[in-house]
């Protein structure tokens, strides 16, 4: 039987990641895990009482909050795994989950990466992700499959290749995590998943969702649903994507589709909704790309890391 290491990030939520580590004592069947918390800079450490709670996991504490990306990076240096298992702190796992989603990639070796179907927690039975549409890299669009919807096994035939796998759970093959590497730092938070699921097809590997797999998510409960960090990182995210993976014609239809459509779109919105603190902010996040190079590490955000 192949070893899973489950790799989750905390921040700020230990109420919430005790939930899952509850769920994955109580409710997972599959016997070869190994679990990884890594805390992310939280601003009360967690990790010295969860090691005396929980003696057989690993936690790991990062003093700096080093985003989504780089947290479950610093997980996945500890993982030792055949299959490596990044599922958010705010999900909650069902019991053979993982078992579906090793046997996946068993029987298919050219599998990458796979993602489970996911349904909202507070509201069982409504699809968020059952697979996504292709990038469209003209306007770094693409839909979430089913999401919203209550789930009546509409979409179930769509088990197989998808456009990318959900950040909120994606298992990948260690060996297409070595060769494609990890996830981008410099995203932070949103887009990450993306971008890693287009180098992971770049390696030669496809990207999958297993609809007989079922994981369920508290949605937002790091970030919150509108706040100027996720307006930031959106936008400056959608743009940073594009300029890493789409060839440069497409980048500049791309630019002039942002400039003449999402620009005064936004803008609108925002003055229609009163939200004018978030106008410097959507002008940061498209201003830091004229400053910054791809790989750049400056974020371009004032945390409180």
């Amino acid at each position: 039987m192949k070893k899973v290491s489950i790799v989750t990030v905390n921040f700020n939520q230990p109420k919430v990641t005790e939930d899952l580590l509850k769920s994955l004592a109580e409710v997972n069947t599959y016997p070869d895990l190994e679990i990884i918390v890594v805390d992310n800079g939280s601003k009360a450490n967690p990790v010295p009482e969860w090691k005396e709670r929980y003696p057989g996991i690993i936690f790991v504490r990062s003093d700096l909050n080093t985003g989504f990306a780089g947290g479950n990076n610093i997980g996945l240096a500890y993982a030792t795994g055949d299959y490596l298992f990044l599922i958010n702190n705010d999900t909650e796992v069902t019991t053979d989950l993982i078992v579906k989603l090793v046997d996946t990639l068993e029987t298919n070796p050219k599998i990458g990466m796979i993602s489970p179907k996911i349904h909202y927690f507070d509201q069982p039975g409504m699809l968020q992700y059952t697979g996504y549409t292709p990038m469209n890299y003209y306007t770094c669009r693409n839909a979430c499959i089913g999401q919203f919807e209550q789930d009546r096994g509409q979409y179930d035939f769509l088990t197989g290749p998808t456009g990318y796998a959900h950040g909120a759970a994606m298992m990948i093959r260690r060996e297409a995590w070595e060769k494609a590497g990890g996830m981008a730092e410099n995203y932070f938070l949103y887009y990450e998943e993306l971008d890693w699921c287009e180098r992971i097809k770049r390696a030669g590997y496809d990207v999958y969702v297993n609809l007989d797999a079922l994981i369920y998510h508290k949605e937002s409960v790091s970030v919150g649903k509108r706040t100027a960090l996720k307006e930031f990182f959106m936008n400056r995210n959608r743009i940073l994507f594009i300029r890493k993976n789409a060839p440069g014609f497409t980048f500049f239809v791309f630019c002039c589709y942002f400039a003449l459509a999402v620009v005064p779109r936004n803008i609108l919105q925002y003055i229609r909704n009163k939200e004018y603190h978030f106008i410097p902010v959507f002008w940061s996040a498209i201003t830091w790309h004229f400053k910054n190079k791809p790989d750049s590490e400056n974020l371009g955000f004032p945390l409180t890391r």
